[in-house]
């Protein structure tokens, strides 16, 4: 019954959002080893699991084919290529799931989602309309393959357990592939019904601050001759943000606070109303215009140096749960932070204090250089479509390495002549030593919230199978059988999946239900593999909440969408999912 109630407290605590999940589930784990429930030398043993392994290896080779730019370029490239309306949304579909089947759902999503959104505009269409087809592709690729997402390869190792056999590269394919394609196909066909019509916050005008924008120059009678940005607050007590300063035609973004002003310095700063009636009667500076048009300023909050950005917060970012100050944006970044947008509501005033949560959208002053650097310590995905530049210093040779030696281990696994953890972290390793990737990208690529998740999860799954739970939980099941068909039971078994993962992450999800897949096919006297593939799938039918998945949370600000909107689509889609699923699986793998 202990084990029974910390992982039910352990699913209230994910469902509740309180803390981070890979905290809940460390603490979790450390309970049982300090109780006995799991033997010191098995406690951490979920970090050297091959599905750890695994995905970890995934990670920093996903992130070595998106920095060499072959990716991304064949993403545009194909955008280009398609005119009509419909066929630019289905390609992009097509596209996001093909690049999740074999990488992560996030990078497959990040490389699309400015895509999905240039096009948007482009042609006129509401994003929310392109958002959410597009992050649910990303699920339903990830149904394709071992590696596609990781309660693929959890299954997989409780197939190992169970029967001394994981399952190979591509043996989910039949049943992911068919739903893939079908969901597909029915969101192009209804989808526009089922997903309503909201003014998306990447369309022009989410970021209206011209309200707070206002230009004042320094004359000669100004107080602020000669004094730095720092007086206004550390002198007149005032706090106005510069954004930028022009002097002698020149525009300096992001100033420091250090920066003296000089006679004719404009500067571009803001504030309310309020604050800039203060600031003028105090500094003397002169006021040559209120409440701009930001269109019309936005040159000049950015230059050849500086980018005016707009980004969306991952859910492993650090920024989430602390301010620009506590993270000193400013100063340790080299960034500005100008306004902040949730779930439609936009924040201006108070930024230095405002907290951060995943799915947020930042309007930030970057430098351009250290841009793909800025995204990927903060952990956070750009909303524009970028260029594609090449590195002129890198040969074709080098550009291709990473696709062709992730060709090579995807053949060497489905052949059967490598374990996939083997193959995997070979190329992982390769890459650095190539000098494909320097090491700070290769610790830099890793999720490391994933990581900690998983690893903490999977011995949670064996104090499960040891204490008897799942087998409790499957002969309550079982007892359905007398009174259902087999077939019905896999149903029951996707459904109350489906239930919990929508709640909590998959990758826990497939945990928990990985044993109860086990000892019900133990209970039933037939084989795993068609319970344990119902579970896998049910575990990525992640589509009715936005907390179900990471893909789903990353479109929410974009699109405009609210926490209800994703229910119509995604039960739909989920109940797809189990129609053409359960007959396949049956025939497949039969009981």
């Amino acid at each position: 019954m202990f084990v029974l109630f910390m992982i039910a407290l352990m699913m209230i605590l994910f469902v509740s959002g309180i803390i981070r999940y890979e905290f809940i589930s460390l603490s979790v784990l450390l309970v049982f080893g300090i109780t006995g429930v799991i033997s010191a030398e098995d406690l951490f043993s979920g970090f050297s699991h091959p599905a750890v392994i695994t995905v970890l290896s995934v990670l920093v080779i996903s992130h070595a084919m998106i920095q060499s730019g072959l990716v991304e370029h064949f993403v545009m490239l194909l955008n280009k290529k398609t005119k009509s309306v419909f066929a630019k949304i289905l390609a992009l579909m097509l596209v996001t799931g093909f690049l999740s089947a074999f990488m992560n759902n996030v990078g497959a999503l990040a490389l699309v989602l400015p895509v999905a959104l240039s096009m948007a505009k482009d042609m006129e269409i509401n994003p929310s309309q392109i958002l959410m087809p597009v992050a649910f592709s990303s699920l339903l690729g990830g149904m394709v393959t071992l590696i596609g997402t990781p309660p693929n390869l959890i299954v997989s190792n409780y197939r190992f357990e169970a029967t001394g056999e994981a399952f190979d590269f591509f043996s989910f394919a039949p049943v992911g592939l068919t739903v893939f394609l079908a969901g597909t196909t029915f969101m192009m066909l209804f989808g526009k019904y089922l997903i309503p019509k909201r003014k998306a916050e990447s369309q022009e005008g989410l970021f209206d601050i011209g309200h707070y924008l206002s230009e004042v120059e320094v004359v000669e009678s100004s107080k602020m001759v000669g004094e730095s940005i720092f007086s206004f607050y550390s002198v007149f007590k005032i706090e106005v943000e510069v954004l930028s300063i022009i002097r002698d035609e020149r525009h300096i973004i992001v100033p420091s606070a250090q920066y003296n002003l000089r006679v004719g310095d404009v500067l571009i700063i803001k504030t309310d109303s309020t604050k800039l009636t203060e600031l003028i009667q105090k500094t003397g500076l002169k006021l040559r215009g209120a409440k701009l048009d930001f269109v019309a300023s936005t040159p000049f909050l950015k230059s050849d140096d500086f980018a005016l950005v707009e980004v969306v917060i991952r859910d492993d970012s650090i920024l989430i749960g602390r301010t620009a100050f506590e993270l000193s944006l400013r100063n340790r970044y080299n960034i500005n932070l100008v306004a902040v947008s949730r779930q439609g509501a936009m924040s201006i005033e108070r930024l230095k204090s405002f907290r951060f949560k995943s799915g947020d959208i930042l309007l930030l002053q970057a430098p351009i250089q250290k841009l793909q650097d800025t995204y990927q310590r903060l952990s956070c995905l750009p909303l524009e479509k970028r260029k594609v530049v090449f590195d002129p210093t890198q040969s074709k040779f080098t550009q291709m390495l990473p696709l062709g030696m992730f060709l090579i281990a995807i053949i060497l696994t489905t052949l059967g002549l490598l374990p996939v953890q083997i193959s995997f972290s070979a190329v992982a390793i390769l890459l650095v030593l190539t000098k494909t990737i320097s090491v700070r990208v290769f610790y830099e690529a890793i999720e490391w919230p994933t990581i900690l998740l998983l690893g903490s999860l999977l011995p949670l799954g064996t104090a499960l199978q040891n204490s008897g739970v799942s087998g409790k939980l499957a002969s309550l099941l079982f007892l359905l059988s007398n009174h259902v068909s087999q077939e019905m039971l896999i149903v029951l078994l996707m459904v109350f999946t489906i239930v919990i993962t929508n709640l909590i992450s998959s990758t826990a999800t497939a945990v928990l239900m990985g044993p109860v897949a086990v000892s019900l096919a133990a209970f039933m006297n037939v084989s795993p593999d068609p319970l344990l593939v119902s579970v896998a799938i049910a575990s990525t039918t992640a589509f009715i909440t936005p907390i179900a998945h990471q893909s789903n949370m990353l479109v929410m600000g974009p699109g405009g969408y609210q926490f209800r909107d994703y229910w119509k689509l995604g039960l739909a889609l989920s109940i797809l999912s189990i129609a053409i699923s359960v007959p396949l699986i049956v025939r497949i793998w039969p009981l």
